[in-house]
Parts: structure tokens; sequence; C-alpha cells
């Protein structure tokens, strides 16, 4: 029976760990997805979810064999439609807890809504949550502060005064003489305090003895200053947070506000991915479900709250201490953060709720930091380009420039700045979520054992790959007991850029990015794969194959990039650009070379192609320290030109000839003088090669088509 099960769960082709065989035997069985993976299969009823994770390739620690004693492979079901991938998730598809769990339950204590997947068993559809404070090796959240020095003029100053004791002769009240200090000592003639501050005044002055440290809110110079926190004597510490809330990731710096001093930084999954992988259903979520905004907004708040713990844990800070906070993200993560319905989001003319910076109590939002700590938001730029973007722009400047400036953060949905001094124009391009793992075959997101390099012998195409965790390359002595801990699990956004690149360099794909299945002749990487062919990238266990499918998918996502990027060229007539910077997490491990290769990007010297790493993360750390920048890049996004991508009619024109790799009718100098391309040649859409001339298939050629089919 276990081999019938077993059999049931088969992947539809080598390396498939999304689909399964679509047979009458088991076309109802119950569909599972796990998040954040995005990994997908069908199981009968009854199969432990434990199983089903480690079928499809899922990293869930398990340590007790399956005897629910060690608690660490804890799961979370997530109830509610999730339309993009046509699931009703319910705990009622789950199977109750059943002895061994009650007894973890009551001797270890289960955090609420939590399962043991070891013990829990499949009963209907289900989107599953991988809770990523079980998992050891988890994703890398690679968004650390870079160095940069930033003058300081944050919106927060400590002031410490001496206050004159009370007196019977002058019977003013003891926050009236705290402001006389304030306005003798600082020059602060006009000062208004918090409410919350009112009723704890007289308690700290006499804590300390008549001298206090007042905290003074004062963000735009026409702004009346406002005292937020008072503590008694002298205090010489401040802190603000620089958050950016990614649709994956989510990274936040802990910063001294006295000296500027990163003191700790962070980085989480977002958990709005168990919502929907994209953007787009997310707010396809808020829209068929009445609690859906509510949910997404609690998980984000709830995740930023413990990073907050996590820096301040690592920088040995009190929330208190914490006055300040910058957060910047895209147009749906800026509203569902701050608890706005995305919902005029999803379809034109994509109305912002609110498109200006946000000035607020961090309170408002429920984020536990100082009682008078305030929150920034950057503005948004448009509909689809948001305050992350505006961060971006901030950090990288291309409005101080006189080169024309290439700005790419390359995400679930790409936003592209292009300007210089002169001019800024900025759009966004529905790339999906193909380039961190999603929707490819082994895919995975950037975490120990995933591949992220990759080269391609092209005369006997055989592969060699670095994986997350390991300096060796697959072909180097030692390379496996290097990640025997891991293992090769999958393969993420910078090695999938790569191997269909090397894939194109070594002629196994064609321009148009079809499989030569006549390469089958020479080497066993290339294999049939029903009508179409696939690339064995790696054997073994898991068998990871780069398929016509995947190889599609990424040519989408990249021609949505480029098409995007084209339409801004032409609004400033340029036919070329002098400086590309790719932002973003993902961009700081894309090789220049390999994204033109694959022509996500236009040509431009590859030494003018650079990863700038979090850049909005630095955008963020600068309004942070400096009101100034807030100014500038309020101002700056007042001017930028907004491309609505969707209403042009030559985006599709672009996207088509971006299809090709490179391109269909782009030239690439630069790169052509730096990278040997391959010949152009056509294959048809069954993987038969031939020029660029129609011709008549041979015998031999319908002969191996029928031997496929």
């Amino acid at each position: 029976m276990a081999d019938v099960a077993a059999a049931a769960v088969k992947p539809a082709w080598p390396g498939d760990k999304r689909a399964i065989v679509n047979s009458p035997a088991n076309i109802t069985d119950p569909l599972v997805l796990f998040m954040p993976s995005g990994k997908r299969g069908r199981f009968p009823v009854g199969t432990p979810v434990l199983d089903a994770a480690r079928q499809l390739g899922v990293y869930v620690e398990s340590v007790c064999g399956g005897r629910a004693t060690c608690g660490r492979c804890q799961i979370e079901v997530q109830e509610g439609n999730f339309a993009k991938h046509k699931i009703t998730s319910s705990n009622e598809h789950i199977s109750p807890k059943g002895a061994k769990e009650e007894r973890y339950e009551r001797v270890r204590g289960l955090p609420e809504r939590r399962r043991l997947s070891c013990s829990a068993q499949i009963l209907g559809d289900l989107v599953i949550d991988v809770p990523q404070d079980t998992v050891i090796n988890a994703q890398t959240i690679r968004k650390d502060a870079d160095t940069r020095v930033i003058a300081r003029d944050s919106a927060i100053r400590m002031c410490y005064v001496e206050i004159e004791e009370p007196d019977m002769h002058k019977p003013l009240g003891d926050l009236d003489r705290l402001k006389i200090a304030l306005m003798k000592d600082w020059g602060l003639k006009s000062l208004d305090f918090d409410f919350y501050l009112l009723p704890q005044v007289q308690g700290i002055l006499r804590k300390g003895n008549w001298t206090a440290t007042a905290a003074i809110h004062k963000d735009a110079d026409s702004e009346t200053a406002r005292v937020i926190a008072l503590w008694p004597g002298l205090k010489n510490e401040a802190y603000g947070l620089a958050c950016d809330i990614g649709s994956t990731t989510i990274a936040m710096h802990l910063v001294s506000l006295l000296s500027g001093r990163v003191a700790a930084s962070s980085g989480t999954s977002n958990p709005q991915i168990r919502f929907g992988e994209d953007l787009m259903s997310r707010v396809s979520y808020v829209m068929m479900n009445p609690d859906g905004r509510e949910g997404m907004t609690v998980a984000v708040r709830e995740a930023i709250s413990g990073l907050v713990d996590k820096v301040c844990a690592e920088g040995n800070v009190q929330r208190g201490d914490i006055l300040d906070s910058v957060f910047v993200g895209n147009p749906i993560m800026h509203h569902l953060f701050l608890g706005i319905d995305p919902t005029e989001l999803g379809g034109a003319p994509f109305a912002l709720a609110v498109s200006g910076a946000v000035r607020i109590k961090a309170s408002d939002i429920g984020l536990k930091l100082n009682q008078g700590a305030r929150l920034y938001m950057l503005p948004c730029i448009a509909g689809h380009v948001g305050a992350d973007a505006a961060a971006v722009t901030l950090s990288e400047g291309p409005h101080r420039q006189d080169e024309m400036m290439l700005i790419v953060d390359v995400g679930t949905n790409a936003e592209i700045v292009l300007g210089n001094k002169t001019r800024v124009v900025a759009a966004s391009s529905p790339t999906g979520p193909a380039f961190e793992g999603a929707e490819i075959s082994g895919g995975q997101r950037a975490a120990p054992g995933a591949i992220e390099r990759v080269r391609i012998d092209p005369d006997t195409l055989e592969p060699k790959y670095r994986v997350i965790g390991s300096e060796l390359w697959s072909d180097e002595p030692g390379f496996l007991d290097s990640v025997q801990a891991t293992g090769v699990t999958g393969i993420c956004g910078s090695g999938i850029i790569e191997v269909v690149a090397e894939m194109y360099l070594a002629g196994i794909i064609s321009e148009d990015g079809v499989v030569d299945g006549s390469l089958g002749a020479r080497s066993p990487r290339v294999v049939a794969n029903g009508r179409t062919f696939s690339y064995v990238l790696k054997e073994g266990e898991p068998k990871i194959t780069i398929t016509q499918t995947d190889v599609r998918a990424i040519q989408l996502a990249k021609a949505a990039l480029y098409a995007g990027t084209k339409l801004l060229m032409e609004k400033q007539n340029a036919d070329h650009v002098d400086r590309i910077h790719f932002a973003g997490a993902f961009g700081s491990f894309i090789d220049p070379k390999y994204a033109m290769v694959l022509g996500l990007i236009p040509d431009c010297d590859l030494d003018k192609v650079s990863a700038v790493g979090n850049a909005a993360g630095a955008g963020a750390r600068m309004a942070l320290l400096n009101r100034g920048y807030r100014r500038e890049i309020e101002e700056t996004v007042s001017r930028i030109e907004k491309i609505e991508t969707a209403l042009e009619p030559k985006f599709q024109e672009h996207f088509v000839y971006a299809m090709a790799l490179p391109n269909k009718v782009d030239p690439f100098p630069k790169l052509s003088a730096a990278v040997k391309l391959p010949p152009r040649k056509t294959v048809s859409e069954d993987g038969i090669a031939g020029d660029a001339t129609p011709r008549r298939r041979s015998r031999e050629g319908h002969a191996a088509r029928r031997g496929r089919e």
C-alpha cells in the first residue's frame, strides 16, 4: 500500500516539484501548497504533512524520526480562499490532534495555531506555512546596512537642562519652568508637549533633582517643536529604526540618532507570502476574503515587532530608547502596513489612498517603541512605484547626476527609475516571482543548499555549480563534504538567471528560448519531457531539472522588465544608458554579465553595471538621520514623471522583442565585445533545431517526435 501511495505522488517529470501527475487515480487528491517556498503537489488523504514536505523538497526540521518529541516540525495552516492557487484552505482539512501531539502540547507546549507536521495528516486542500523561527537552515536574508557616512540632522534632538526649583514667590508650574529652561539653553521658543507626559513631568523633574533630558521632535522647519519624551538627569542615548518592507523580505536597521552608527541589523521573510507570492495575488486575497486586509496587516506588523525585538537584543537597546522610525515599501506593502485597503491598486487607474509622506506616532499603528516615538514614511511615486523606489532614488541620486542612470529593483514587481539631473522618469513592470524561485520546478528562495552559481561547458554540456553555504564548485574536491549539512536542495534566483544564460551561451537553448532536443545525442543532460526537452542540472536526490516551462517563466519575467526599461528610454529620448544600478538583496547577487546575456537590462559597459545592495534601506537610513533628505525626496518625487506601462501602446511590442535572448531587435555591441554570443539558430517548439529558413522535417525528426508522443 505504501508503494501505491508513493507512486501516486510521483512528480510529473524529473525535477518538477510543483505539478503532480493528474491521472484519474489522483486528480482529486488534495492539493497542498507550502509557503514561503511556493512548492506544491497533490497527495492522498491521510498523508502526513511532513512526508508531503519531504517529497516536494520543502525543508521542515525534524530530528526525532516523526515520534512527535522534538517539536521542530511545526507548521501552521492558513485559512481562506487563495484564488491564485485555486485553493480553499481550512483547519478542517487537516486531521485533529492525536495522542502523540496532545502529549507534546501538554508537556512542552505548542504555540497557538501550530501543528506538528509529523502527526498531522492531509484531509483536504491546504496552504501550509513553515514558520521561519522553526527552521535552522532558513532563507538567507541578505540585507545588511552599507557603510556610508550620513550627515546628521535628525528630527530628534536630545536636550539636557537644569530647571529652577519651585518658588512660592514665582508661581510657575514645573512644566512652564521646563519650557523656560529649554528656551534659555537651546533656543526653543515655541514648544508643545505630548499629552501623555503631563502627568509625569513633576515626578521626572524631582527624580532628576531638577535636571532632565528632553527629546525634541521637529521634522520640518515650519513645524512647532514638540517634546515627545522626558528623562530625569542626563540621557545620552537615542535610537531610530530604518525599515524596508519588501514583498518577500523585510529588512530593519537599528541606528543611533546621536552618532549615526548602525547598532544592529536583521531581516525576515515577509509572512504575507502565505497569502500570495506576488502583489496582485495579495490584492485578490483582500478582495475575496472579508478579513483579508486585517490578516495581512496583522501579519506584517507582528513580523516587524519581532524584528524590533531582534535588533534590540543584538544592539543591547531598550525599546523605550527608540524615538523615531522610517519605513519604506512598495505601494501595496505601504498600504497594508498602514492598515489601508489596497483594492484600488488592483486595477486602473491604480489609485493610492495616500501618495505623500506620512507622519504619525508609532503607537498609532500599535508599534511599541517609546510612547512618544514618531514614524515617517517616504512618499510613493505612483500606483505601483512606491516609497521603496523613492528611497532607492534618494540613495543613488540619479537626480544629482549628469549621466543617464538606470536603477532597477528586481522583485515580484520590478521598479525602474531612469534619469539624470535634467529629468527623471519611473515605472514598474510585473516580473512575477520567477526570479525568486517561485514558478520554477526546482526553484526555491535563497537558503543554505540552494544553487546560486552555474557554469556549463559548451563542448560537453556538463554543468558545475556552487551552493549557498559552500565556497567550492561542485567539481572541486571536498564539495560533497562541504554541503553535507545542507545538501543541494534547489536553485535560487541568481542561479536561475545564470543557468538559463549559460544554456543559451552553450547552445542548449535558442535565442527564442527553446531547448534543442537534438543535443540529446551529444549529452544525457538533455532529456525528453513530453513534447519538449529539459536540461538536467543535478542528478541524484533531489534531481534538479530546468524544464522548457522554467525557461519560459524566466523569459516572461525578463521581457516585462526590459520592456518597461525600453519605454523609459524612449521617454528620455535615450538610445543608451551610462550606468546601471541593481538595487535590492536579489540584485546584490546578480552577475551583471549574465543579466545582460539574458536581456534583463540594456546594453552597457559591464564595468558600469553594479549592485548597490539594499538601497531602499540606505535611503530609509538617510531620511532617518537627516531631515534635509526628507525634504529632498519629497521635492524630487513631485518632479518624477510616472509612466504606466499598462497604458503604453508600445509596451507589448517591446515585450515580444524582449522574449528573445538577449533581444530580437536591439543590438548588444558592448556585451558582444565582452562575451562570445552563440550564432543564431531556431528551434521549433518541439525541440527540432534548424536555421532561420523554414524547411521540411526529416523522417528521422518525425520518427523521433512520434517516439516521444
